[in-house]
């Protein structure tokens, strides 16, 4: 995702967000999960490969198309693990904020998604995908009549520029870089061409973003760039209205396009969602505002969740998870009950989920094999969901990524799901670096807590010297994203931010992407993946350009090896008896937010 990550995402996006093999590693994990398991493989995986159709002017007016059923009123109630990241939409990149960004903020492009989960990219502020011209250099972008924020003020072409000129200052770091460096150079380059951003009354050169009128965006590049729609769709181009921008303020306060805004915000503690009554479904071919609002809640971990909505009593009837998951040691309750598992939305996600080894302190790759072989991956996989939430992984390329190569797995982690220690042992021996000390850093949740004494348990048993160190969950993607963190293993989830390795690859794995913030978080800086990325981002042809990329990820595997791969991720959510619209989304990896309503 990555959307985002989780980060799609980064995670968001998409990532992601966050693949699927019949693998016996995964077997051993099915003691959770009620026996067989009835979870999505990769043939659930492929509508996400697919190449995304660009919608014309008919497909992006509203209203968007009716959820059977549906109704007015009510609150919906949201149990969330962690406060979402950010709120500001320039730094939003991870999934949480990722999903709360569909029902406040808005760009020029959306994604559509049918009941099938294939998906096409249409006008949101804008009144179609866009208009291309100059063999993909030039896009145009006409907004639509109609769009006020929260405040029923207008949105205007200045308030795009605006809003894409911000992200090229220094307090805009989480977010994503596809745009900037399109327009104005790859790595951080781009930051030298507006560094104080539109601030002290610099701007783009007309050259590069023209607004001839109120109405009118006009983005020139120097390079074919055809996945701009897409690009466009991601919760970091949204519209942040020039006249409302607070700066580094603006991540507590952000002003509302989407059909809800923002009523109250306790920072750690709750969110409470109403409607933004200048929100005009005409011009929303996505987003529905059936409820009055959500009533949003942190600090329930997965556990505390799961119980709660299988309960299903009180508030809970209308609750749902929003990036949260069914607690682990509570799918096989939730699977092997008819009532409670008719009450879930489950997908094939496109994370991948890696153990980073920082190659500024681990610069032996013998080390860093040693470190892949030891991990058991089928056991990591476990506390996260077990079969349904996920399958061991052999490559960190995701089932849901064109030419993604099933059975791909050079260090044998789906022949051996529970690790390799002695061939670990070997290498840690021949690299003379026996009883070495790792400072090994895992989130403070339960899961990743789990997750961390498997870990630790099996980089032990092959020779290293653990030393831990837990992380703040809510902050976890800005703390291991400094360069100077001072940690030597640490897990991400990357995702795919549309269908194209070069939204992987390009963002994690190139060595002048690496700043605070960034998504290098292995810090690899290897002159033949760099050289590479820039001339594969060169090839118009896209079958051309996977093969490529695909020729590319082995090498950053089998020859760099800088993040050991560990599983792939699945989702397993499960939401309350009143709710109804619910369903899983491609777009964004969990439940579908936009179309939610409460059924009494």
């Amino acid at each position: 995702m990555s959307l985002f990550r989780s980060r799609r995402a980064r995670t968001i996006v998409v990532a992601l967000a966050a693949g699927s093999l019949a693998l016996t590693g995964c077997s051993s994990g099915s003691g959770n999960n009620g026996g067989k398991d009835k979870s999505n493989t990769q043939d659930d995986a492929l509508v996400q490969s697919k190449p995304i159709e660009y919608g014309n002017a008919k497909d992006s007016t509203g209203p968007a198309e009716p959820v059977k059923g549906a109704r007015d009123g009510g609150t919906i109630r949201v149990y969330q693990e962690d406060d979402f990241s950010h709120l500001d939409p320039g730094q939003i990149y991870v999934s949480d904020a990722g999903l709360l960004s569909r029902l406040i903020h808005r760009g020029l492009t959306q994604f559509q998604e049918d009941e099938k989960g294939n998906k096409k990219v249409v006008g949101d502020l804008a009144t179609n995908a866009g208009e291309e011209s100059d063999e993909g250099k030039t896009w145009k972008y006409t907004l639509k009549d109609g769009i006020k924020d929260e405040d029923g003020d207008p949105i205007t072409s200045a308030d795009v520029r605006h809003s894409v000129e911000r992200l090229y200052t220094k307090f805009i770091s989480d977010g994503p870089v596809y745009l900037q460096q399109w327009l104005s150079g790859g790595g951080t380059k781009y930051r030298d061409a507006l560094p104080d951003g539109p601030y002290k009354g610099d701007h783009l050169p007309d050259s590069v973003l023209e607004t001839p009128d109120e109405k009118t965006i006009i983005f020139k590049f120097k390079e074919p760039q055809p996945d701009l729609p897409q690009a466009l769709t991601m919760p970091g181009y949204s519209v942040v209205p020039e006249k409302k921008d607070t700066k580094e303020k603006y991540d507590s306060a952000p002003k509302a396009l989407g059909p809800y805004k923002i009523a109250e915000f306790k920072r750690g503690k709750s969110m409470k969602l109403v409607k933004n009554k200048h929100w005009d479904e005409k011009t929303d071919s996505v987003r529905h505002q059936y409820v009055d609002g959500f009533n949003i809640t942190f600090n329930h971990d997965r556990a505390d969740q799961t119980k709660r909505l299988l309960a299903d009593r009180g508030e809970s009837k209308n609750g749902v998870q929003f990036s949260g998951s069914v607690d682990s040691t509570q799918v096989k309750n939730v699977v092997d009950d008819p009532e409670a598992s008719k009450r879930t939305v489950r997908g094939y996600q496109p994370y991948v989920w890696q153990l980073n080894m920082n190659m500024d302190r681990i610069k032996d790759k013998r080390i860093r094999d040693a470190i892949t072989y030891a991990l058991p991956n089928a056991q990591i996989l476990r506390p996260d969901g077990g079969t349904y939430g996920g399958e061991p992984a052999g490559g960190l390329l995701a089932p849901t990524l064109p030419g993604y190569e099933k059975g791909y797995d050079p260090y044998g982690k789906l022949d051996k799901p529970n690790g390799d220690p002695e061939k670990a042992k070997k290498l840690l021996k021949e690299a003379g670096k026996e009883g070495m000390k790792l400072t090994y850093a895992y989130a403070n949740v339960p899961h990743r807590q789990q997750q961390a004494v498997i870990i630790e348990k099996a980089l032990e048993k092959a020779g290293f010297d653990v030393q831990k160190k837990d992380i703040d969950q809510a902050t976890w993607y800005e703390q291991v994203g400094k360069v100077d963190n001072k940690l030597d293993v640490y897990m991400t989830g990357w995702g795919q931010d549309w269908p194209s390795i070069s939204t992987v690859i390009p963002p994690v794995y190139d060595g002048e992407e690496i700043q605070d913030g960034a998504a290098n978080y292995s810090h690899i800086n290897d002159k033949h993946v760099n050289s590479e990325i820039v001339r594969i981002k060169k090839i118009t042809d896209p079958e051309e350009a996977t093969k490529a990329w695909i020729k590319l990820h082995k090498y950053i595997v089998e020859e760099v090896n800088p993040a050991a791969p560990m599983y792939f991720t699945k989702q397993l959510q499960i939401f309350g008896s009143n709710i109804g619209g619910a369903r899983y989304s491609t777009v964004t990896s969990y439940i579908d937010v936009t179309r939610l309503y409460l059924k009494k």
